[in-house]
């Protein structure tokens, strides 16, 4: 029997349908966080390991391409990140040679700044939803803890209404407040973890944008040096 009483006594459910309003509050909150935070992760996860293969294939063949135009013309509309970049080197490219005389100094530094732009906005699109991981992250055990302190406040007020010290008069109280700190941590845990991991990821992407992009800048800067 005593087995039984505390079997249900941890059931997840009893302890939600048990609890104060507020505490409840807390809870679904917390819950919606978490599905929210598993929602991006296995997006995001499934966005940049999409995003890194063809990018890599990307690149790969833009390196092979034997007429730089050629290849634009018929991939540069891509959304890939390399993709951008490669299409603002090639519309400055475009819009600085288009004139009679060509200002070889102005026309690279317009070059690395269009691309190293390309570049950041890139980064930006790929951690769009990232923020939203930061602030579960942060916040959520502290909402928890908001849960931890209402339930134990509200067992000492259990307390004092029935004048007894006795567990069966404040367990409840306390493993609801309890339950409410756990579902704070299972929501930041992992939104921690992923926000880490995409951040490195991500760090990874731009270091290797900015690759593609000084690589193309130097393609163009010995183009410029072959121009009347």
């Amino acid at each position: 029997m005593a087995a039984t009483a505390t079997s249900d006594l941890m059931n997840p459910v009893d302890l939600f349908l048990q609890a104060d309003i507020v505490v409840k509050i807390v809870m679904l909150g917390l819950l919606v966080a978490s599905i929210a935070t598993w929602a991006i992760i296995v997006a995001q996860w499934w966005k940049m390991r999409r995003i890194a293969r063809d990018n890599d294939r990307f690149e790969r063949d833009f390196w092979k391409a034997e007429d730089i135009d050629t290849f634009y013309d018929g991939r540069g509309k891509s959304e890939l990140p390399s993709a951008k970049v490669l299409a603002a080197g090639v519309a400055e490219w475009r819009r600085s040679t288009s004139g009679k005389t060509v200002d070889r100094e102005g026309t690279r530094s317009r070059l690395a700044i269009a691309m190293h732009s390309s570049v950041a906005a890139e980064t930006d699109r790929l951690a769009a939803r990232l923020n939203i991981l930061a602030t579960v992250g942060s916040v959520a055990p502290f909402v928890g803890l908001f849960g931890t302190v209402w339930g134990i406040m509200r067992s000492f007020t259990d307390i004092a209404g029935e004048q007894s010290t006795s567990l069966a008069v404040v367990a409840p109280g306390i493993a609801e407040a309890l339950f409410a700190t756990a579902l704070g941590l299972f929501a930041a845990i992992p939104a921690v973890i992923a926000y880490n991991r995409f951040s490195y990821s991500i760090n990874r992407m731009e270091a290797r944008l900015q690759r593609f992009a000084d690589g193309f800048h130097g393609t163009l800067s010995r183009e410029l040096e072959t121009e009347g």
